[in-house]
């Protein structure tokens, strides 16, 4: 009796190697593409209403900034998954430090949307606030 070796135990441990790696990058992938959507810097213009003044700041996500009598806090912003029509939004939270009244802590918190900034808009007297993008 000829005796014959097994080849398909061998071509079934190619595709099983195979489909791990496929299993794997396809992951690895989808991981690293919701990765690039999360910045850690906020950037937004400031408009000083009364000197007619604008001012690009860059917010590091979770410190707090002091510009004139507001404290800006960016807490999280995201970029769009789709290019054709980008969109970028940031949480972000504003107090007004002339404002002593223990009521009414945030003059602004909230989502804020830099295609249309009338959805959830920020009412100040004095300064203008508009989300510019996500990094």
């Amino acid at each position: 009796m000829e005796l014959k070796k097994n080849i398909k135990v061998g071509k079934n441990k190619f595709n099983l190697l195979f489909l791990n790696f496929i299993f794997i990058f396809f992951f690895s992938y989808h991981s690293n593409s919701n990765e690039n959507l999360e910045g850690t810097f906020t950037d937004i213009k400031i408009l000083d209403k009364i000197s007619s003044k604008n001012k690009l700041i860059s917010l590091k996500n979770g410190d707090e900034l002091v510009f004139g009598d507001l404290s800006i806090k960016s807490m999280k912003c995201k970029n769009s998954e789709f290019d054709d029509n980008p969109e970028v939004t940031a949480y972000i939270q504003v107090r007004d430090l002339t404002n002593k009244d223990n009521n009414e802590v945030f003059v602004f918190n909230g989502w804020m949307f830099s295609s249309s900034p009338s959805i959830n808009p920020f009412d100040h007297p004095v300064y203008d606030i508009w989300l510019v993008k996500c990094y």
